[in-house]
């Protein structure tokens, strides 16, 4: 897709930088998807030299939005909550090379595999506003919906913050779809804990859910927020969820 309607990209940009008609850079795979009519500028974080990805002396993880997925998967595909979270996306190398982190959440797609590892991780995100006033929140609030987040105007992702305790933890993971090579219609990462299980439910819903199992029932989650379209319809995509819970459940249990 082209963006017949970006007269300037600046590079680098900082939070300064925005004015309405902007739109922030990362790898563009998101940006250049789909007629975005109301962009002016381009504002290209990819310049701003954030270093991909930190290890702590605590052992947590600091995971830049800029960070591409092959950058992620070199680092991190040791732990296979990573490997299968970056493979989800069934794209090319090229793809790899160019698509971030930060711009998979930011798109906010119900099937976007870094919502789904950054919620599962329990990780929190630094989002730095037009002032460059900084805020924190956790992954699983951050979208809201179908293509919407909490992002305030001119705001953006910073980065990823992973506690070391969630790469020491036990996970089971389950995705499912309509083709071999499809868009994911159910993704479901379990995480076991002294409680239980922590099961994170996306893809399938319009958001992500967080449940405690055994002790809270999939019921939970609203009949209306399964997603509907060609990829699965709502009922399909609910069935695949409880089948997945279940034995992700058994698994970790």
């Amino acid at each position: 897709m082209d963006l017949n309607t970006v007269t300037e990209v600046i590079s680098p940009a900082a939070p300064g930088c925005w004015r309405p008609g902007d739109a922030w850079l990362g790898g563009g795979t998101a940006l250049f998807g789909e007629p975005r009519p109301d962009v002016r500028r381009l504002l290209d974080l990819t310049a701003a030299g954030w270093p991909p990805l930190t290890v702590h002396d605590d052992g947590s993880v600091e995971i830049a939005a800029t960070c591409t997925v092959a950058a992620l998967y070199e680092r991190l595909g040791r732990h296979a909550i990573v490997r299968q979270c970056c493979h989800a996306f069934l794209a090319s190398f090229k793809i790899w090379n160019v698509a971030t982190v930060g711009g998979n959440l930011c798109a906010a797609l119900p099937a976007g595999p870094m919502i789904s590892l950054a919620v599962a991780l329990d990780a929190s995100l630094l989002l730095i506003g037009p002032d460059g006033a900084g805020r924190r929140v956790p992954a699983a609030s951050f979208v809201t919906g179908e293509g919407t987040t909490v992002l305030r105007e001119g705001e953006l992702l910073r980065s990823l913050h992973i506690p070391a305790s969630s790469f020491a933890a036990r996970y089971a993971c389950r995705r499912g779809s309509l083709h071999r090579h499809g868009r994911s219609a159910a993704l479901l990462i379990g995480r076991g804990s002294s409680a239980g299980v922590i099961l994170t439910v996306t893809a399938a819903t319009r958001r992500p859910h967080v449940l405690r199992l055994p002790a809270d029932d999939l019921a939970a989650i609203p009949a209306g927020d399964y997603v509907d379209d060609v990829h699965g319809r709502p009922i399909w995509r609910q069935h695949l969820t409880r089948h997945y819970a279940a034995q992700i459940l058994a698994e970790l249990s």
